[in-house]
């Protein structure tokens, strides 16, 4: 294992590769203006009691199924690839958790399935089509189920809308909701256009 704790580091390059089994930023760890290259599957990373400024996150292979929400993550841009992450602070997070997002940006990475919770989207950049994200899907339950959705995509639409009140924004991969769901980017595009709070 792999640990940074208890420091803070700026203006570093840190690679974080598959030659490691565990790698462990926190307790108490503070990443200022540094490139974070992640080559690791989620079960290899802990971010825990960890704080990212201005910080460059780079999936280089797909993070899939990894939470931030034991990072407080501030002015970040993320690239690359992630899948069924959590960002934000959880409703039930304990009071000494730093789980939380703002001003980051995401324009330049592929999200599927990633959720944004107790945040302000509207500090948020989200990745355009053919990702596309939908703000305070929980409270909006009744109007995006009431939808006519192509394919079997309100099954998809179903899992976000039964999430905890507090998520601001879900993103979604059009490619891969339209092959899982059994329809086409268009439909699922023609629909979208038709909603409010959408980010195309």
């Amino acid at each position: 294992m792999i640990q940074f704790s208890d420091q803070e580091i700026t203006g570093e390059r840190m690679e974080l590769d598959s030659k490691t089994e565990l790698y462990y930023l926190g307790h108490h760890l503070t990443l200022r203006n540094c490139t974070l290259i992640l080559k690791v599957p989620a079960r290899a990373l802990v971010v825990s009691k960890t704080r990212l400024i201005d910080c460059t996150i780079d999936a280089r292979k797909e993070l899939k199924g990894f939470s931030w929400d034991h990072a407080h993550l501030k002015g970040c841009r993320f690239t690359g690839t992630l899948s069924g992450c959590d960002f934000g602070r959880w409703p039930d997070e304990e009071a000494d958790q730093i789980g939380g997002i703002e001003d980051c940006d995401f324009t330049g990475a592929r999200l599927e399935a990633c959720r944004f919770l107790q945040c302000d989207s509207r500090t948020l950049k989200f990745p355009s089509w053919p990702c596309f994200t939908l703000l305070d899907p929980v409270r909006r339950k009744d109007e995006l189920l009431a939808i006519q959705w192509p394919g079997t995509m309100r099954i998809t639409v179903e899992s976000f809308v039964e999430g905890p009140p507090e998520t601001a924004a879900v993103t979604y991969f059009a490619p891969a909701v339209a092959k899982r769901t059994g329809t086409t980017q268009e439909a699922i595009r023609a629909v979208l256009d038709t909603l409010p709070g959408v980010i195309l």
